[in-house]
C-alpha cells in the first residue's frame, strides 16, 4: 500500500483504500460480514419460508382434489343430459373472473389466465371421456 500526496492510500493496484486497506468509500465493518452467526439465521429463515411454501402447496393440492371433485359431478350431469363438455361463455367469464381477482391480489394475471386454461383443458378431456364412456367413476376432473 502506498499513500499519496493528499494522504490517501492506494492498493497495489492503484485503487484508492482507506487505513485499514478496505476500498475507500467500503462503509462495511466486521458486523456486516456473514459469520457463522448470520449464516445460521440465513438458514432458519429459508428453512421457515420453505417450511412455509411446502403448506402452501399442500393445501393447493387439497383445494384442487376438491375442485375436482365438483367438476367431476359437473361432466357426469352434463353427460346425462348430453351437454357439451365445454362451456366457452363459462370459460370465458371465468378467466375475466381470474384475471381480476390475481390483479386484486397482485398476481400476474396472464400467469393466473394460463393456469385456468390449463386446469380448463384438463376439464375438458375429462368431461369427453365421461361423455364417451371411458372416464372413471371417480378422479381428477375440473370446470
Amino acid at each position: 500500500m502506498t499513500t499519496s500526496n493528499t494522504g490517501d492510500a492506494t492498493d497495489p493496484t492503484g485503487n484508492a483504500t482507506d487505513d485499514s486497506g478496505t476500498p475507500a468509500g467500503d462503509t462495511r465493518n466486521a458486523t456486516d460480514t456473514p459469520g457463522p452467526e448470520a449464516d445460521a439465521a440465513v438458514r432458519a429463515e429459508l428453512a421457515r419460508l420453505r417450511d412455509s411454501i411446502d403448506n402452501i402447496d399442500a393445501a393447493v393440492v387439497h383445494m384442487l382434489a376438491e375442485r375436482f371433485k365438483c367438476t367431476q359431478q359437473v361432466g357426469h350431469l352434463k353427460a346425462a343430459h348430453q351437454l357439451p363438455p365445454a362451456d366457452p361463455s363459462r370459460e370465458a367469464q371465468q378467466i375475466a373472473r381470474l384475471r381480476r381477482l390475481a390483479e386484486n391480489a397482485k398476481l400476474d394475471p396472464a400467469f393466473a389466465e394460463k393456469l385456468l386454461n390449463f386446469i380448463i383443458a384438463e376439464v375438458i378431456r375429462h368431461h369427453e371421456s365421461i361423455a364417451d364412456g371411458t372416464g372413471q367413476a371417480t378422479g381428477a376432473t375440473g370446470e
